[in-house]
């Protein structure tokens, strides 16, 4: 898997970006996408991703991820490569208020976020309370393979 990694807020480190994007590309090989499957992930800050939610989702609020998809459910292509998968968008403000929320590491919380925002890029949605947990055991699984899984 390709990841084309750019961090708005310079506070990702290499050691958080490699861990982000190994993760990622063992849940590509899990998930068995194609080899050639690409993304993007960008680090943004909480006024970035409230603009984008606000103008692309109609809701003026910050968020923890989003997820752009070129081919989406309405069958809207943009992609002319159907591994071209999109874009996710992480507020690391909110990584981190979250990972303090929740009791882990900063570097689980990042990880359930991208792994949350590649599971939205092919296809998977919680908006039903079967959708929500098939996509929460499925990302809980793929992080349980890092050692990052929830503490209880």
């Amino acid at each position: 898997m390709t990841i084309d990694v750019h961090d708005e807020t310079g506070e990702m480190t290499e050691k958080h970006v490699t861990l982000v994007t190994i993760v990622l590309q063992s849940a590509q090989d899990r998930l068995h996408l194609h080899k050639d499957t690409e993304c993007s992930l960008l680090f943004v800050d909480q006024a970035t991703i409230q603009a984008l939610n606000r103008d692309y989702r109609g809701k003026d609020k910050v968020t923890d991820v989003l997820s752009f998809a070129l081919n989406d459910e309405d069958g809207f292509e943009i992609a002319q490569d159907e591994h071209i998968l999109g874009d996710i968008v992480l507020c690391v403000e909110r990584a981190r208020e979250q990972a303090r929320e929740y009791g882990h590491s900063f570097e689980r919380e990042l990880c359930f976020l991208a792994i949350h925002g590649l599971l939205h890029l092919i296809g998977y949605d919680h908006g039903t309370a079967e959708e929500e947990q098939e996509m929460f055991t499925l990302q809980e699984d793929l992080l349980k393979a890092y050692g990052l899984e929830r503490k209880p």
